[in-house]
């Protein structure tokens, strides 16, 4: 089983308009309303693949028990920490031809005895699980620790874990002496890390930057390279993945769906270049639909068949 960790889901809030009306009223008919955060698309991807999976975090509130129906509509389990405050909107406007405008709210703010409790509970979860993804932000009062802790109680457990986070989050962590099995951050990410601009085209220089201190003692760094694919390192070896063109629909999420894919890959055991294949497969079937966190399996093998994976 998988089990994915959201500290700060959302009701995420999409409107779409023709056009965006300033300091006046906006109509709109066209608009849903779905169980947010990057962890929970995470967690959408792997149960609509097929793959057992668990869902995890803080909810509070009225929209802490919107979120947790809507997951249950969909027949995907979760088992979260109540908190006291209440959980946040995510909003984002679709207007004018393609411009997206969002307002994200910070979320609510989380005791002390809420982050302890949630730490508790999560190594009872932990029992049945083989591989644990954590995504996204942090809400107010919870500092980066957290994310150590569920790492090294996750190796402790003798579990991999995925990490997808960014900024000081990410920094404080590949500061610490408990590093997650695998990170997916994207190029932009690295740079701010490393605070050296990377050439995407040279892969010595991107392999001399995987050599940092910083990426030391995690077995699987994945440099997500938009529509170019991927480079990784793996252990002591190098790949270039290189995916297919295709029709892009909205590619909101994708990031997230190629964490499924990496997480599907893990659990199964599957070779490296499998879980390669079965994570970029998953981003690109996520950029294939309308809708954010969402994959359609049957399109799946096309997909997987058409990516290539070579040892550099």
């Amino acid at each position: 089983m998988i089990l994915t960790v959201t500290m700060n889901p959302s009701v995420d809030i999409s409107y779409k308009l023709e056009q965006l009306k300033i300091d006046t009223v906006n109509r709109c008919e066209n608009y849903s309303k779905t169980a947010g955060g990057k962890g929970l698309n995470v967690t959408r991807v792997i149960h609509q693949m097929g793959h057992q999976v668990t869902a995890t975090g803080l909810l509070g509130g009225a929209l802490g028990r919107y979120i947790e129906d809507k997951l249950s509509s969909e027949g995907i389990a979760g088992n979260f920490y109540p908190i006291s405050g209440e959980t946040r909107n995510c909003i984002a406007i679709l207007h004018d031809n393609g411009k997206q405008t969002e307002v994200l709210e910070k979320g609510p703010v989380i005791s002390a005895e809420e982050g302890a409790g949630f730490l508790k509970q999560f190594s009872q979860l932990l029992d049945d699980a083989n591989v644990v993804t954590i995504s996204g932000s942090l809400p107010e009062g919870i500092s980066p620790e957290v994310y150590i802790d569920i790492i090294r109680k996750t190796h402790e457990a003798g579990k991999k874990v995925i990490l997808d986070t960014s900024g000081s989050t990410l920094a404080t962590v590949l500061t610490s002496g408990n590093k997650p099995y695998a990170i997916k951050p994207n190029l932009e990410e690295i740079q701010g890390i490393v605070h050296e601009t990377i050439d995407e085209d040279n892969v010595e220089d991107i392999k001399g930057i995987l050599s940092n201190e910083l990426f030391a003692d995690i077995p699987l760094i994945v440099i997500s390279l938009g529509a170019k694919g991927a480079f990784v390192k793996f252990e002591d070896a190098y790949y270039d993945v290189v995916i297919p063109k295709i029709k892009v629909v909205n590619p909101v999420g994708s990031g997230d769906a190629s964490v499924g894919g990496l997480a599907i890959g893990l659990s199964k055991e599957l070779a490296i270049e499998d879980i390669l294949k079965t994570s970029m497969t998953l981003g690109m079937l996520n950029t294939m639909e309308e809708k954010t966190g969402h994959v359609n399996p049957v399109k799946f093998q096309d997909i997987f068949d058409l990516i290539k994976v070579t040892k550099v």
